[in-house]
This record gives structure tokens, sequence and C-alpha cells, in this order.
């Protein structure tokens, strides 16, 4: 810099001298070289052009020496692309994401997470459904890119740029992710880490779906966004019903995924500025409210289901009403929609919402029990029989010596006791069709509510249970007047040697398929002309049959092969029990959308 201005002060003087020298001495112009400087990566260069010193204009543009820092003229810049200025298309969707992730903590109470206690132990309900799909689709995004721009089909960055961006989100991402898994230390749904909160696997797919929206969606087709965004949802909705996540987890690492990537070419977007930029944005029209949206969302309300022995498909179920039999609870469910809608004009349009609503059940210890109480609830039946085909108390010696005797031998007719999940939800499919409203409040907020009307099937909860233990010889008489037990003995309930294992249906539940009504209302941001984020309350309402098939006695055809000849004396069975209840369900859904408008 000395040199530099050593070098400026000599030619000015020189400049100065030579102008007089012209002027006083001679009609024609002096000619001398001139050293001009051109600074490439802060190295100067020097050029000796031939100057007239005549031309003031051509003196004051040495004064005024020009440096052109061309730090990274290797990139490849297509021309007429508009730079992005720092956080030019930050949105910071992500941020609601998240924080809903925080409030629905609380849903995390179940007692799966108890693994210390003996007496769930083996009521630690987990999933039979597992599938890998999650661990792989979450590299969607970042192939998916790689892909396009190797085979030279150009977006939005070079090479450099892109690897840049997209290494600082993944960066951003990264860092956020585990440091607040490892201090939040959140256990996992099937209780194997303490590393919950937020979803990995969300985030990563997240990331890159913002990568590919931003590389291809901002510039070549909005149905690139459509697919990242599409397939990262699938994603988080895949690690909950893998049982690896709560919903909390997920709805936060999609909104750090979001909020990483954007933070990520923001920083690029200052670091390169106009370089690297190869193609501009897509411009649509802003009025147009026409729309395709992929929602997430959290279903509230209608968290339990109770059967009482009146909702039993039996003649005299009526006499029972109000008994409760069981009460299914539920957690915040999990609402993934693809929806759409084309207007007519700005304010009215026609459209239909696919919908995909899963509740996970919570409440297991309400359907399972232990061992010694299927134990003691075979002795409280054969017991109460006594009592009411003989005219016996609790003290009479008969009945006091059965009784003890069937307690003594029926301790390790169950010895072990294991109940399975095949689905651990309901989840409800549901399409509709209906009016769309729009209210534009400007360039880029509107409000937006709607009338729908469908049909829904419902997949059903279902439970398997498989019971261990030692086959029970049983022996009795009866006496039987005009086809009624006048009298009941059991004369031997003796242990064998021989063990059972079996395994069956121990519950399902579902519901019958019904119409669906629904509404809501929503709040939409376009930050671009073809892409815009919505946040929605919807509310559905439904009256559905709902079934529940209970078959608990399975395990005694096994166990006490003679006790079927009994129930079946006393006009019994081993039947499964079948209840269907009516049921009006009302759902709120309050989630967030990635939107493009078309």
């Amino acid at each position: 810099m000395k040199r530099f201005i050593t070098i400026a002060l000599l030619l000015a003087s020189i400049t100065i001298s030579a102008n007089d020298i012209v002027l006083r001495y001679s009609t024609e112009p002096l000619k001398v070289d001139i050293p001009e400087w051109d600074f490439d990566l802060s190295v100067a260069k020097m050029s000796s052009p031939k100057m007239k010193l005549g031309d003031m204009s051509a003196v004051a543009s040495v004064n005024n020496v020009k440096a052109t820092h061309e730090v990274f003229k290797w990139m490849k810049t297509n021309p007429g692309v508009k730079p992005y200025k720092f956080m030019d298309d930050m949105t910071f969707a992500g941020i609601p994401l998240f924080v809903g992730g925080i409030i629905l903590k609380s849903e995390k109470n179940t007692f799966r997470q108890n693994t210390q206690d003996p007496l769930h132990a083996n009521t630690r309900l987990l999933t039979h459904f597992k599938s890998s799909i999650d661990d792989y689709s979450q590299y969607f995004g970042p192939v998916m890119t790689v892909g396009l721009k190797a085979f030279g089909y150009e977006g939005r960055s070079d090479w450099t740029r892109f690897l840049v961006s997209a290494g600082l989100s993944y960066g951003v991402m990264g860092a956020l992710v585990n440091t607040i898994k490892y201090t939040a230390k959140e256990m996992r749904p099937d209780s194997s880490t303490a590393n919950s909160w937020p979803s990995g696997h969300t985030a990563n797919s997240f990331v890159g779906a913002t990568i590919l929206h931003k590389e291809y969606g901002l510039t070549r087709s909005p149905w690139f966004s459509v697919a990242g965004y599409g397939i990262a949802t699938a994603t988080g909705v895949m690690r909950v019903l893998n049982n690896r996540h709560w919903v909390s987890d997920v709805m936060s690492g999609a909104g750090i995924g979001i909020f990483a990537g954007e933070l990520g070419y923001a920083i690029s977007d200052l670091i390169f500025k106009g370089k690297g930029l190869l193609r501009n944005d897509l411009e649509g029209n802003y009025n147009s409210p026409s729309f395709f949206s992929i929602n997430m969302g959290v279903g509230l309300g209608s968290k339990g289901i109770g059967f009482d022995f009146g909702d039993l498909k039996w003649e005299y179920a009526e006499y029972f009403s109000g008994v409760e039999f069981v009460n299914i609870k539920f957690r915040a469910a999990t609402v993934v929609d693809a929806e759409g809608a084309y207007f007519f004009n700005k304010y009215v349009g026609v459209g239909g919402r696919l919908r995909v609503r899963t509740m996970p059940a919570k409440n297991w210890d309400a359907i399972s029990y232990q061992p010694e109480q299927a134990n003691k609830e075979l002795t409280d039946d054969l017991t109460f029989f006594l009592q009411q085909v003989n005219g016996w108390t609790d003290t009479t010696p008969e009945y006091v010596a059965i009784k003890e005797m069937m307690i003594a031998n029926s301790r390790d007719m169950v010895t072990e006791q294991n109940i399975s999940v095949e689905s651990d939800h309901l989840s409800e499919f549901a399409a509709s069709v209906g009016l769309y409203f729009n209210l534009p409040l400007g360039k880029r907020f509107s409000i937006g509510t709607k009338a729908l009307v469908g049909r829904s099937i419902m997949q059903e909860l279902d439970l398997d249970a498989n019971y261990k233990g030692n086959i029970k010889d049983i022996g009795f008489n009866m006496n039987i007047v005009d086809g009624e037990p006048t009298s009941l003995e059991i004369t031997r309930f003796n242990s064998t040697k021989e063990n059972y294992d079996v395994t069956w249906d121990f519950m399902t539940m579902g519901g019958k398929t019904s119409f669906t009504y629904g509404t809501g209302i929503s709040l939409t941001y376009r930050y671009k002309s073809n892409f815009s984020w919505k946040v929605f309350a919807d509310y559905d309402y439904s009256r559905k049959i709902f079934t529940l098939k209970h078959d608990s006695y399975r395990y005694l055809r096994v166990a006490t092969p003679h006790m079927e000849e009994l129930y079946a004396a006393l006009s019994l069975d081993f039947d499964p029990l079948e209840f269907e209840k009516t049921k009006k369900m009302h759902y709120w859904t309050i989630g967030g959308s990635f939107t493009i408008n078309f």
C-alpha cells in the first residue's frame, strides 16, 4: 500500500509537470507511457498503454485508479441472472414447526417408556410394523439434486456455489440437531435410546428437500419442490409408524431442516453475491389463488373411544349398558394431506383433499393384564358358576374346599403372557371435495376457508397375544334337568407335565366407512409468485361406527382341554366378545403447508 501511494503521488506530479511543459513550450501534445493498474486476486498487474497528456479525462482516470476484485472469477455465471441479497429468500417457515414440536412434547407420557417397571415388563407393546424405507428416503433431496446437475440440467447454482450452499445447510442442521438431542436426552417411544427429540432423519430429509426446492423448484418447476417436501413428509410419518419417534420429534425435525436449508443458502448468497448463479426464479401470477399443497399437522379432539357391555352384539346387552369394558385413549394424531383447488376468480374455486390421520393408542394397560390376573380370572369364573348352580355361599364348606384346590393348582396355568402389536394406531383415510374461498389481503397475504364432504375408511388397531404355561386336567360332574344345570362339582384341577405355547389375535378395533364433513381457516403468505407457506386450522366431523373384537379366552382351548365341555354344558363358549358403538367424532387439525400456486 505504501508503494502504491508513493507511485500514485509520483505519477500525479509527473502529470502536472508534463502539462506545464506542453502548455509553455510546445504546440504538439507530449506523449508518455503511463502505467495502468489492474488488480486480480489482490495482485497488481501493470500495463503501459499510451496516453495523451492533454486528455484531462484520461488524467482523471489515472488519478482514480480502478481496482477490480474478481475473487470467484472461475465460477460459471450466466448473464442476466439477478443476484440474491443476504437473507433475501429466508421465509422462517421452519420456526413455527419447531415451536409446535416443543408444545407437543407433553404427548410423550406413556408407560412404554418405563422399561424398568417389572409390573409392565410384558406389556411394552413394541409394534411389529417395521420399514427401512425412511433410512433411504431421507436422502432423496440431495441425490435428486446431484443427479440432475450431473446430467447437465442447470439449476440455481453452479457446482461450487451449490456445494458450499449444501454444505452450510447440512452443517447448520447437524449442529442444531445433535446439540439439542444430546442436551434434551428425550427417550424414544421404543425405549431404545435417549436421543429422540428432534428427529434427525426428518431434519435430514427436510434440509435435502429445501436444497432441491432452492435449486430446481424455484428455477425450473414447482413439482420438484412438491416431490422433495412430499417425500420428506412421508419420511417423518414413517419415523412415527416405526415407533422410533414421537410426533413432536418429527415436527421439530422438519422445522430445523427447513430453517437450516434456508440459512445455508442465505450465507452462501452473502459470500458469492452474483457469482455462480445460472438461472433466475420462475415468475408467476401473484393474483392467482389456485394451488396444490402438502400439509402436515397435529390432530386434536375425540381422543378416547369407550366400549361398555351394552355395546355387545348380544340380545341381552341392553341390560348391561353403562358397565364399562374398556376405554381406549389416543395420543395426538399425525395428519398428512395432499390438497388442491382451482379458482375461477380471486375468491371462489373448487378442489379436494386426501387426508391420512393416524391416532396411536396409549393406555395399553386397559386392554392387557398380567399372568396372575389371567389365572385368577379363570378361578373366579369357575367358582362363580359353582355358587350360581349349587346355591353355595362363600362359607359353604364344599365351595371353600374346591376354591382352595383350584387356586393352588392354577398358579402355573399361565406362566408367561406377551402382548405384541401389529398396528398400534387407528389410521383414517379420507377423500373429500367441495368449495374453496379466498380473501386477498394484499399481494402476499390471503385468508382462506372451505366446505368439504367426503368418505373415510379406517385401518384397524391390532394386538396379538402369546401365552405359555402348564396344561391342566379338569374333571367335573354336572346334573342337568330340562336343559338347566342343577348341580356342579369340580372333581379335579391338576397340573400335567405338558406345556402349551399359543399365539392368537387378542384384540382388533376399527371403524366402518362413513361420510365426513370438513371446514377450516388458513392464512397464506406468498413469498414467491409460485410458492407459499400456509398455516391452517381444520375441523372435521363424522358419525362413525366403531367395532371391537376382544378374544381373551382363546388360550383356554389348549390350556384346559376339557374346559370347553364344561362351558358348553353351561351354555357358554370361548368365542370372542364383539362390540359395536356409534360415536360422533370431532377432529381439530392444526398445521402448516408447503404450497405451489399456478
